[in-house]
């Protein structure tokens, strides 16, 4: 029996729609025929320069449609793609080459100057600027490479591996095989209508799953994909009503944005059948005000991480009426997917009935074979097959998932995981700081904000701004707090002599219906 192979999207939609518009970036556009033949080509170049089933090949890159024709390549190769966050520190990123091990660095124009800093022996530059110091150009990887047909591995072979925030400080790489990630995408799109003569538009970064997988739903249905770089809301308003953009897929925060742009408001946004949102609860006044610009749209929303693959719950199109008798499940994260299942847990890891919280527990065919080179954090994570998923929830007897709190000490700011250990590193290692505690609080624009509560060693002082400051000199600026809080007293502490921040987020959360937003 063959194997489940991501790269047999692509062969597919070659042979199915060869003439058909598959992917447009910038000025540049090619049929599904000619993507697949650059994958092919580029799989040939890379196995000419020595890349071999297994190998780690990493990617620093912003969208582009170069980014996807690599993706399908390494895949070929039966190697493990490494997209490595574009809003990370050098150091962050260094620390993921390392940690992956990755043989070869993938990078474009705007990340061409980090090269040399990072030290990778092999780079491949995929922008159209000059290749920085030794790195091979693209057009010299294809440039008279035997063409790569073969699917080698696939099936549980390892597809990707995902750094995701880590709770020591440190991220986690999340192991994806192939069949998790297909798996999971077929049974995350049951709810759209699929069109052949509009186009996908690819927003949300690369680097994260949901960007990443746009490229194969793409392949799946013979759409076109038309890919942007960055999250610019006017270019997206213009890219809608010029191409007839059919699916966007943004985070909650990203269609705040877009919606209230006075762009938008006499915009033709007709075309727009499939509104996907996820990451993070989308608050109800932004999802009223977006249903309410976008009556003909189908809206859907996903519930995962990236542990199981993506999307493991749907909240789907019938259940996204506002003002209709299933209201209430506007505040759900939905049903269970396809090859996806939940059951409710309490601390002694019993099994809860309908309507008790506890934590969330996954058990999914997309769910991830363990973290890259991190046997005890896999152990506690995945459990006899299930993910222990850090969430805190509740199932209703229809089913329905409600999210009210996380166990994990975790923010989602803008769509973004911020796990508080790496930010109170950073924080701590101010020389002024004594203590410091990190925690999430509601925001209107990002859903939460970063928040840090401080106490200054004796006789120490620091402002805010350089506090700030220094956390951004070592990580990513969306995981530096954006508000400080300066105390005196001492944190609560529990009998074990952790610091209660349950007590220290209460006050920020009175009042709310459940601790995340």
């Amino acid at each position: 029996m063959s194997r489940i192979h991501l790269a047999q999207f692509l062969s597919r939609a070659a042979r199915m729609f060869p003439d058909r518009p598959a992917i447009r970036f910038e000025g540049r556009e090619q049929t599904w025929r000619e993507l697949n033949t650059a994958s092919e080509e580029l799989a040939g170049g890379l196995a000419r320069m020595g890349v071999k089933a297994g190998d780690r090949i990493a990617i620093l890159a912003l969208n582009c449609d170069r980014y996807v024709e690599f993706f399908f390549a390494i895949w070929r190769l039966s190697a493990a793609v490494v997209p490595i966050n574009t809003r990370w520190s050098k150091d962050e990123i260094q620390y993921a080459l390392d940690d992956s091990g990755a043989s070869v660095l993938i990078v474009d124009d705007a990340f061409a100057s980090l090269v040399a800093p990072l030290g990778m022996e092999t780079v491949i530059h995929i922008g159209d600027g000059e290749a920085p110091g030794n790195a091979i150009s693209y057009a010299m990887v294809r440039r008279d490479a035997p063409r790569c047909n073969a699917l080698g591995g696939g099936g549980e072979d390892m597809a990707g591996i995902f750094y995701t925030g880590g709770t020591t400080g440190r991220s986690k790489g999340v192991m994806l095989g192939h069949t998790a990630l297909t798996a999971t995408l077929l049974g995350g799109r049951l709810s759209e209508e699929p069109a052949e003569d509009v186009a996908i538009l690819c927003v949300l970064p690369m680097f994260h799953l949901a960007g990443a997988q746009l490229s194969v739903a793409a392949a799946l249905a013979g759409r076109q994909l038309i890919m942007h770089p960055t999250f610019d809301p006017g270019a997206i308003i213009d890219c809608i009503v010029k191409d007839r953009i059919d699916t966007l897929s943004l985070v909650p925060a990203m269609w705040g944005m877009l919606i209230d742009l006075p762009q938008a408001q006499g915009a033709d946004l007709s075309s727009l059948k499939n509104a996907l949102y996820g990451a993070s609860p989308m608050p109800e006044g932004i999802l009223r005000r977006v249903i309410a610009r976008l009556p003909q749209a189908r809206f859907a929303q996903g519930y995962g991480q990236t542990e199981t693959s993506g999307v493991c719950t749907l909240l789907g199109p019938d259940d996204h009426d506002p003002d209709g008798p299933n209201a209430h499940r506007l505040k759900s994260a939905g049903q269970p997917i396809l090859f996806s299942e939940l059951k409710i847990l309490s601390e002694r890891g019993e099994e809860l009935p309908n309507g008790q919280v506890g934590e969330i527990a996954i058990r999914s065919a997309g769910n991830m074979l363990g973290y890259w080179n991190k046997p005890a954090e896999t152990a506690a994570t995945l459990k006899d097959g299930w993910i222990m998923s850090g969430d805190a929830g509740y199932l209703d007897d229809d089913g329905y998932l409600f999210i009210v709190d996380r166990t994990k000490d975790m923010i989602i700011s803008g769509g973004e995981n911020v796990y508080s250990a790496e930010t109170e590193s950073a924080l701590s290692t101010h020389p002024a700081v004594l203590e410091c505690a990190v925690i999430g609080v509601p925001d209107a624009k990002w859903g939460e904000r970063v928040h840090a509560v401080v106490r200054l060693a004796t006789g120490a002082s620091a402002t805010s701004n350089e506090l700030i400051a220094h956390c951004k000199s070592l990580i990513a600026g969306y995981k530096c707090p954006q508000s400080i809080e300066v105390r005196i007293e001492p944190f609560p502490i529990s009998a074990a002599g952790k610091v209660l921040k349950r007590e220290l987020r209460a006050p920020y959360w009175e009042g709310a219906d459940r601790a995340v937003n």
